[in-house]
């Protein structure tokens, strides 16, 4: 079914809308949200509230790409949800991920932090749209899908070794990049 005339089916709050969201979209978003948590019950969890989240918020919202607005409402579940499970101290797949990204992005979640948070997402914005197109799709992949690191690597035909190391130059650009705007660590 078209992405449209599902979104018309939840304007119309017909319920069939989440049954066509979930056939066209729940591998999608099971992978974004298992790749983050690396647990397969929390992912569904995740996907679940994702169909909810879909339900409550068209209408009002009219998701011009409703494929990247599931990506993005799973991917902040997800997110959310690991958060409390770090909070518990049984942690998940993110770990490894903030882990790569802690030397070249500023932490910190303190609401006084919005606007620093904004500027950093824009001058990363920036910088991803400077990258060719491979290293580019490959940094997205990898840090906001959160795919295995081995899984980019058989699906790029490269060792993992030596895809780890692009990583890592990819890293380190950005934060030399982001150093020259004027964001440190």
């Amino acid at each position: 079914m078209e992405d449209r005339a599902i979104v018309e089916l939840y304007w119309q709050r017909d319920e069939s809308a989440v049954t066509a969201t979930a056939e066209k979209y729940g591998p999608y978003c099971r992978a974004i949200a298992g790749n983050l948590l690396g647990n397969r019950e929390d992912a569904e969890e995740c996907v679940n509230d994702t169909w909810h989240q879909a339900w409550q918020r068209i209408p009002p919202q009219r998701p011009e790409n409703l494929r990247a607005w599931l990506g993005k409402v799973a991917r902040g579940i997800a997110i959310n949800l690991w958060n409390r499970n770090h909070a518990e101290k049984r942690g998940g797949g993110m770990d490894l991920l903030l882990s790569e990204l802690e030397d070249c992005i500023p932490g910190g979640a303190e609401p006084e932090r919005a606007l620093e948070d904004a500027e950093l997402g824009a001058a990363i914005s920036r910088w991803l749209r400077g990258l060719p197109r491979e290293e580019r799709t490959l940094f997205v992949r990898r840090y906001w899908y959160g795919e295995a690191l081995q899984d980019l690597a058989k699906s790029r035909g490269v060792p993992a070794a030596k895809l780890a190391q692009k990583m890592l130059r990819l890293r380190r650009k950005l934060r030399s990049a982001l150093e020259k705007e004027g964001i440190f660590l």
